[in-house]
């Protein structure tokens, strides 16, 4: 999946740091970067783009400002010093809010988040979807993109996450929450504060366990019910 950005900020040097985080994902192209909102609507207009990173206090007009004015609505998503703004910037459907200085692993939830609302607009407007949907993880230094249908569950390991697909298993310094929320609840699910599974690549479930690939996977007593209610499709009790 292809992804067009334009960047919107007053200091070249906040633009120099999205440009940098942006420069790991091979898939994402800068269409153009501007220093104030007013200059940025004929190539929001003329252009496809699918994403503007957008700083709030600009000159001339705000971000915010610009956000109400706007007449196309491409994913937006604020990066400001500021974090007093947020609620006024959801109220106004951003896709997310980054405060600065912003840490790549921060900015790296951010670019999934988008992915995964892109694929599925992508899904419901295409009666068949050549793309298959994905997460970009943190693994030895570089970004490795891997696909949600390989993922067999995730292991929690203290500050690290073991991520194990149907080829390999990943370790990513992340925690079992945060990467359970960044995947699609309608494909995952949390089953133990150590596990959170594929729930199409359960072969059976057995007492208070589940088993994929071979491997017996526990659940955890406060995970039961909601459990055996998806995987089963029964009743919670």
């Amino acid at each position: 999946m292809k992804i067009n950005c334009v960047i919107i900020d007053d200091e070249p040097l906040a633009i120099k740091v999205i440009q940098n985080h942006l420069q790991e994902f091979q898939n994402i192209t800068v269409v153009d970067t501007f220093n104030n909102p007013l200059e940025a609507i004929q190539t929001l207009e003329n252009e496809k783009v699918d994403v503007v990173f957008l700083d709030i206090n600009m000159p001339k007009m705000s971000g915010l400002d610009f956000l109400k004015n706007m007449s196309l609505k491409p994913n937006v998503i604020i990066t400001t010093a500021y974090r007093e703004f947020a609620a006024d910037s959801y109220d106004l459907d951003v896709l997310d809010y980054l405060v600065k200085p912003i840490p790549f692993p921060r900015f790296l939830k951010s670019i999934n988040k988008l992915t995964q609302k892109m694929h599925v607009n992508q899904k419901a407007n295409t009666a068949s979807v050549s793309e298959e949907s994905y997460i970009f993880l943190k693994v030895d230094k570089k970004l490795m993109k891997v696909k949600y249908d390989e993922i067999l569950y995730i292991e929690s390991l203290k500050d690290y996450i073991k991520v194990c697909t149907l080829t390999d298993n990943h370790i990513v310094h992340k925690s079992l929450t945060s990467i359970t929320e960044e995947l699609p609840e309608k494909n995952f699910l949390r089953i133990h504060r150590s596990y959170t599974i594929s729930i199409n690549k359960v072969n059976s479930m057995e007492g208070n366990s589940v088993e994929i690939n071979n491997k017996r996977i526990p659940i955890g007593r406060k995970y039961i019910n909601n459990t055996k209610q998806i995987i089963l499709k029964t009743p919670q009790v």
